[in-house]
Order: structure tokens, then C-alpha cells, then sequence
């Protein structure tokens, strides 16, 4: 098949384009910035350097592909992101999310591709009530915490747009937590979030019961190929099968770089530093269940849990 790939070069991107290109697909990869197009022709795609909010780059690096699945992996992620801010933090990620899709999407119908796939998050967005995991028929959170209102709505808009598109097969892919190479953001060797815990600046807050879900990137990749060469309409939870309280996972990970145990702090410590966001992270987020990618993608994780995708991705 034609793939075109936008947000190429990103850390899905990364993964992706190797193994596409490694299964006979003849793949577009679009980046925003010049100086990657080598990196992607040495993965094995036809480079272009387009920008997902102008509707005319995309409209025609889209049609001189001639994609028949058309992937939406563009997101702007820098460090140092504050969750007191979030919002602020993923001002152009959110404008990905919503004017991308729509121009990505658009581009997709033009030319007549059957099939648009698009990233979103499993995890903090959806409701806050009932059961610790949650599933794909779960509703998203009605009152998301105010500093991540935006970001929230950008990926409601993603959601709703692709998997209610008309003419299109809309896939929406909810990755969990990344981690393992080029998680800068993640759990990643080079990531942020690993120096915070070395540095016991990433505490323990209150119950620590809040729940995540965490996928390899590698594993995360692997269930994006099954989604494009098979995957039927709707939505997806790409995590492993293990969703873990924060109790449990944060001890686990110090020990794995070789830190020390995390400090333990009240919510109110917890919330002058991280905000309303970073204490729901931490006391009272819903987990995710992949049954669904494993029953209709036929994807099973090479690392089905943390524990044991710690020992090597965090190295």
C-alpha cells in the first residue's frame, strides 16, 4: 500500500516507517523540519517537509503521495512541560489535534484513501468514576481539571473526527505512557522524567492510587501496522496488560535506574507544585484495557508489562 505518515520523524514515527517499509509499503514520511529528511530516507520513506496546519501543504504533499491510508502522528512535544500549564505546554500539540485532523483528514478524502489513522492518549482523559480501567466505550471526562481543558478538548476533537468521518475507515490509536528509545517526554533513557526521579523531584502524592497504562514504543508501533494493514473502523487502547496504581509502578522504576525510593507527599504539597492536573495524575486517573486491540488488531505486546519492559527500556 501507499502510506503517508505525517509527524514522521517522531517517535512513533521512528518505529513506524522501518517496519512498513520492511513489509512491502511504499511510505511518504512528512516532517516539519528540513534537517529530517535524511533521517527518514535512512528509514526508508519518501521524504517531504510539510506542516499539518497549512491546509495546502498538506493537500499536496498528501496527492503527490497518492496515499491510500493517510497516518496522523504530528505532535509538537517539548520538555520541560508543567503541568500546572498543561495547556500552555501543548499549545501547538492541541492545534495538531484539531486543525491537523481536519486538514489531514480533508487531504485523505481528496485523494481517495481508504483509511485515516490517528494518535489520541488512553488514560487521564476519560471519566473519573466507576471502574479503576477503563475501556473503549468508556465516555471521556466531563470536567477535565481547568489547566488541561484545552488539551482535552483537542483530543475529544481528534476522537469525534475521525472515528465519526464519513466516506474515510477512521481508526483512532490511544497510546498509553511511552516509554524505551526517544521518550523524551516518557520514561524514555534520555527522557525528563527519569532525571526527576533520580533527583527525588518526582514524589509520591497522597494515595498514589491514580492509575496508568504504559506501552513499549516499539509495541506501540507494532499495533499501529496492524491498525493500518487490518484494523476495522473506531477506536483502540494501545497499553500493555498490566495497568498499575502509581503506589506501585514509581517504586519499581527507581530501582530499576538505580535511585533511590520516591518521597511520599500530602496532596496539598503536591498540588502548589503540579496543580490540579498533576495531583489527579498521580491520586485518581483511570487506567486502560487493551482487549480490544488484542481481540480485532490480533496484536499482542512483546512486552505485556512494565515490569518486565522496565528491565530494558529504561536502560
Amino acid at each position: 500500500m501507499r502510506i503517508f505518515v505525517a509527524g514522521a520523524s517522531g517517535v512513533i514515527g521512528r518505529e513506524l516507517v522501518p517496519r512498513l517499509v520492511e513489509r512491502g509499503h511504499a511510505v511518504t514520511g512528512m516532517t516539519r523540519t528540513p534537517g529530517k529528511e535524511k533521517l527518514l530516507r535512512n528509514l526508508g520513506a519518501e521524504p517531504v517537509v510539510g506542516d499539518a496546519l497549512v491546509a495546502e501543504s498538506v493537500a499536496a504533499a498528501v496527492a503527490a503521495s497518492g496515499a491510500e491510508v493517510v497516518v496522523h502522528q504530528s505532535t509538537s512535544l517539548a520538555t520541560g512541560v508543567n503541568p500546572k500549564r498543561l495547556d500552555r505546554s501543548f499549545e501547538v500539540t492541541n492545534r495538531l489535534r484539531s486543525e491537523g485532523t481536519d486538514n489531514l483528514l480533508a487531504a485523505a478524502k481528496s485523494v481517495g484513501a481508504r483509511k485515516f489513522v490517528a494518535q489520541s492518549i488512553a488514560g487521564w482523559p476519560c471519566e473519573r468514576t466507576g471502574a479503576p480501567v477503563k475501556n473503549e466505550e468508556d465516555p471521556l471526562d466531563s470536567s477535565p481539571p481547568a489547566a488541561a481543558a484545552r488539551t482535552h478538548a483537542a483530543i475529544r476533537h481528534l476522537e469525534e473526527a475521525t472515528a465519526g468521518a464519513a466516506g474515510i475507515e477512521g481508526i483512532v490509536l490511544r497510546y498509553g505512557f511511552f516509554y524505551g528509545p526517544g521518550t523524551s517526554l516518557g520514561l524514555g533513557p534520555e527522557g525528563e522524567q527519569l532525571d526527576l526521579i533520580r533527583s527525588r523531584r518526582f514524589p509520591l502524592v497522597g494515595s498514589g492510587e491514580g492509575v496508568w497504562s504504559f506501552v513499549h514504543v516499539a509495541d506501540a508501533a507494532a499495533a499501529t501496522v496492524a491498525a493500518i494493514e487490518g484494523g476495522e473502523p473506531g477506536i483502540y487502547n494501545i497499553v500493555d496488560d498490566d495497568p498499575a496504581a502509581v503506589s506501585e509502578w514509581l517504586p519499581v522504576v527507581a530501582a530499576a535506574i538505580g535511585a533511590k525510593p520516591p518521597m511520599k507527599v500530602p496532596q496539598f504539597v503536591g498540588r502548589l507544585a503540579a496543580g490540579e492536573f498533576g495531583v489527579m495524575m498521580m491520586t485518581d486517573m483511570r487506567g486502560a484495557s487493551n482487549r480490544k486491540a488484542r481481540d480485532l488488531l490480533s496484536w499482542t505486546p512483546a512486552y505485556p508489562s512494565w515490569r518486565l519492559g522496565f528491565k530494558d527500556g529504561l536502560r
